[in-house]
């Protein structure tokens, strides 16, 4: 076990009490709920708000904001430990310590197995370090928690075209299409897929 991993479960117990303190400057990072949903009162409740305007906003630029709302949602653990946890985890990749921040994403999942981000944030890690397999694993676990996470659907997307498995990406992008129909980035590659594959059929 790495002295780092011993140091953050030493520390846990009273990091509670520390991140709910109103007092405490990093309370204010925390991500807060849009006017627009505050009046919702369940994360669930304001996920399915959002994902239904963002699957019938055809405006780029608003659908870029309803996006934005979602990862807002997602953000929030609902556990103030587990968001200052995740505060660390971006200081880590920050200074360019990746080993510790998987370290740290390691203690968010052992701690919130449920909370999508973790997953999210240690496959987004294991991309970065050249860890694939363990990157997809991860993706995996995402989906599974929440199907309409577009961001692991790109992931996703991204590694099947890099491995060469082209047709799986396109399926992967399609499923992105369906639940962020207006992001054209996803459109672009959608198409570059279908144009590749066309041709190595004729």
């Amino acid at each position: 076990m790495s002295a780092m991993r011993i140091f953050v479960i030493s520390i846990l117990a009273s990091l509670a009490t520390f991140a709910v303190s109103p007092g405490n400057p990093l309370w204010a990072a925390e991500p807060t709920p849009q006017t627009e949903t505050a009046n919702l009162t369940t994360p669930k409740q304001r996920l399915d708000s959002l994902f239904a305007d963002l699957k019938k906003e055809r405006d780029e630029t608003r659908a870029r904001q309803v996006a934005d709302r979602i990862r807002l949602e997602w953000q929030d653990s609902g556990s103030a430990t587990v968001n200052l946890l995740m505060q660390w985890v971006d200081k880590a990749v920050a200074d360019d310590k990746n080993p510790v921040a998987l370290d740290i994403l390691d203690q968010v999942i052992a701690l919130a197995p449920n909370y999508v981000e973790g997953w999210n944030r240690r496959a987004t890690l294991h991309y970065q370090m050249g860890n694939y397999r363990k990157s997809m694993s991860d993706i995996n676990r995402v989906l599974a928690i929440e199907p309409r996470h577009f961001g692991a659907l790109a992931g996703m997307a991204t590694m099947l075209s890099a491995a060469g498995k082209d047709e799986l990406a396109m399926r992967a992008w399609q499923q992105f299409l369906d639940i962020y129909p207006s992001d054209r980035k996803a459109q672009e590659q959608l198409g570059e897929l279908a144009e590749k594959l066309a041709g190595s059929r004729t």
